[in-house]
């Protein structure tokens, strides 16, 4: 089974380091969340794990391929997307062309048209709006072209940055709930999320980082109460 593994990442931006020598090791077919207060890392130490910043040290391996400070199209290729907050979906492209966009770092076209074609009959209320624009989706129907976009490529490893951001409470646990179905595809889900309430029940393991470090490490069953959560949140 593919296993995604970041040994003690050290990484920033410029000459300002953010994360300080984060460890953590997330399963295919499971859920891990990283929780933790604004401005401590989560999102730095994300994108290092994706590719899209450096990690000045430390190592990312994915299965047994080491995928640290390769192109992020060749990460892609090796099986792991990152979706940025809010989904990144491209508003002025229609929907189809957001699709086709997941298959950027796929050479065979017609293996990518296979794909979105298979997406589209999952995803009905998509198939319907292909030549709309992306922009004039809702914010749940954004996150759910953005998830099959993300699917376009067939990666094991998707990595979500707070996936509920901006949306409306009664669509973040819509979102969430369609998080925790790319599971039973055998994909691992690697997820910064600031909505615990709503995300620790879906999560198999979770780290808290503060201050760039990795404070705790568990699972859910391992946090007795909010008292405790709390407690780790102020270093604790």
């Amino acid at each position: 089974m593919s296993r995604l593994e970041a040994k003690d990442v050290i990484t920033g931006y410029g000459k300002h380091e953010v994360v300080h020598g984060v460890s953590l090791e997330a399963a295919a077919g499971a859920i891990t969340c990283i929780f933790g207060p604004n401005g401590c890392g989560k999102s730095t130490f994300l994108k290092a794990v994706a590719g899209a910043l450096p990690a000045w040290e430390g190592s990312v391996r994915l299965g047994d391929r080491e995928i640290s400070n390769r192109p992020v199209h060749e990460v892609v290729r090796e099986g792991l997307v990152m979706m940025p907050q809010g989904g990144g979906a491209f508003p002025r492209l229609t929907v189809m062309e957001n699709l086709r966009m997941g298959g950027h770092a796929i050479a065979d076209a017609r293996l990518v048209e296979s794909r979105i074609e298979a997406l589209l009959a999952e995803y009905p209320s998509l198939a319907r709006r292909t030549g709309v624009a992306a922009g004039s989706l809702s914010g749940g129907e954004q996150m759910m072209l953005a998830l099959a976009r993300a699917l376009v490529s067939e990666p094991r490893f998707i990595l979500l940055d707070e996936p509920s951001a901006g949306l409306s409470p009664a669509l973040v646990g819509e979102t969430l709930e369609r998080v925790r179905e790319l599971t039973r595809r055998g994909i691992g889900i690697l997820m910064v999320e600031q909505n615990i309430r709503e995300a620790l029940p879906i999560a198999d393991k979770i780290y808290i980082l503060t201050a760039g470090e990795k404070r705790f490490e568990g699972t859910p069953a391992d946090v007795r109460d909010d008292a405790q959560l709390m407690s780790i949140y102020m270093g604790g």
